[in-house]
């Protein structure tokens, strides 16, 4: 899974605060966004469904761009895995319990686990062919395009474009032994560090969560990246990495090491709670790298390249640390790592989203910029299944592309601007309407 960064203790009490003026403003008005005239021709005549500070806009199937010429069924195993998982939970438990849009409305935006099972009762009719899978989502599904705020704009304007990377599941040399290249431990999670969900304990707070230790009784941060490093910490050494194979396992969260022939694979167990910070920024502003230059494989050259006083130094402006445990039990060697959604990932269709506007399993239609022709688009139905400290946003996606060198070189070279269309069921796209309709009414 990509890598999930919590909260320092700054930006979560900067969080409690807006969530409480939220609240209030929640209780004097509903607040229904209206995107801006150009936004509204680019998608659809239809009104916004909104949840500040995300809105959405129902369309119909026909309005998605390259509907009808893309391959859904090969999202259809994805699917699959993701019901198999709904199944075993309580049919009256909100789809996604992470979510944070109850701020604004009292029901779960991504309906109920019962709205979803009529879907998940019927998938065998969607293998075959891709026809039979268009035919499915469109029987039991109603998508709606994401819209957020607009970056600086001084008018709230809402817009449906986004960013969109990608991510994979890297191939790294380690050993068992300490030697001087492989002078980095990979640490199981300490047995100290707490992890907590804020949503359990106030329904504005959903979504959001901390890690850290217990200090005479109170809980305080745990030890940042440096701290761990320089400090150390008691926890289990699984292994031991070149330090800067050790950081980009950390960022991708998952992987494949190499004892010397024989391939172990691990995947996160925990983080630190400090927020994740990309490394390229300190680069790209001291002119070691441009911008657009920039990518993990000009990053990674840099450190090889730099003194390991240099090279130590860029690393720990990352104050995010992620421990890690063996994947020793996967079900299907053939498909990719645990990610977020606790299913295997599959490549290329496996999409990372922020869970605070995304459910883990809902299916996803992205559009995005095609990263070898600018006039082409790349559109796929993916599966919202993992997460990430860099995925925040209504409109934000990583993609798993795969395992190894070449997914490495495509995931390091993705940052795409795009849109994104959300799939719900029709129980919960009833739902969602539903309440525009009560709102404009009132």
């Amino acid at each position: 899974m990509t890598e999930t960064a919590l909260n320092s203790d700054v930006r979560l009490w900067r969080r409690i605060a807006l969530g409480a003026l939220a609240v209030v403003v929640g209780l004097l008005v509903w607040i229904i966004a209206k995107p801006s005239s150009q936004t509204e021709k680019q998608i659809s005549n239809q009104p916004a469904v909104s949840t500040l500070p995300v809105a959405y806009v129902p369309v119909r199937f026909s309005e998605i761009a390259g509907w009808e010429q893309g391959v859904q069924q090969q999202a259809i195993g994805a699917f699959e895995l993701s019901c198999r998982q709904m199944t075993s939970r309580s049919a009256d438990e909100a789809f996604n319990p992470k979510e944070a849009t109850g701020l604004i409305v009292d029901f779960p935006v991504a309906g109920f686990v019962a709205d979803w099972l009529p879907a998940c009762q019927d998938i065998q009719t969607a293998y075959g062919s891709a026809e039979n899978a268009r035919r499915f989502f469109e029987k039991h599904f109603r998508p709606f395009q994401v819209l957020q705020p607009e970056e600086e704009s001084p008018d709230n304007h809402l817009t449906p474009q986004g960013l969109f990377t990608g991510y994979f599941e890297p191939v790294y040399k380690a050993s068992d032994v300490r030697t001087e290249e492989m002078s980095a431990p990979i640490l199981s999670r300490p047995d100290d560090l707490i992890m907590v969900d804020l949503g359990a304990f106030r329904d504005e707070l959903a979504g959001t969560r901390l890690a850290g230790r217990v200090a005479d009784g109170q809980l305080v941060p745990y030890a940042s990246h440096e701290e761990i490093v320089t400090d150390g910490i008691e926890a289990n050494i699984l292994g031991w990495m070149n330090p800067n194979d050790l950081l980009f396992l950390q960022i991708q969260g998952s992987g494949k090491l190499d004892y010397g022939g024989e391939i172990k694979r691990f995947g996160y167990a925990a983080q630190n709670g400090h927020p994740y910070t990309a490394i390229g920024a300190p680069l790209i502003r001291s002119g070691a790298i441009s911008r657009e230059e920039m990518s993990m494989q000009a990053i990674y050259d840099w450190l090889e390249s730099a003194s390991p006083e240099e090279a130590q130094t860029l690393r720990f402006t990352n104050e995010s640390y992620v421990f890690f445990r063996p994947l020793t039990d996967l079900p299907d060697p053939d498909l990719g790592p645990v990610g977020a959604s606790g299913l295997q990932l599959s490549d290329g269709r496996s999409l990372a989203v922020d869970r605070r506007y995304h459910a883990m399993g809902a299916p996803v239609w992205i559009d995005f910029e095609g990263m070898s022709d600018e006039a082409s688009r790349e559109q796929r139905l993916v599966i919202a299944q993992d997460t990430g400290g860099a995925i925040r946003g209504p409109v934000r996606g990583d993609l798993f592309i795969g395992s190894g060198t070449a997914a490495g070189e495509v995931a390091g070279n993705m940052k795409q601007r795009g849109q994104m269309f959300v799939f719900l069921p029709l129980e919960a796209a009833a739902r969602l309407e539903k309440f525009h309709e009560a709102s404009h009414s009132e």
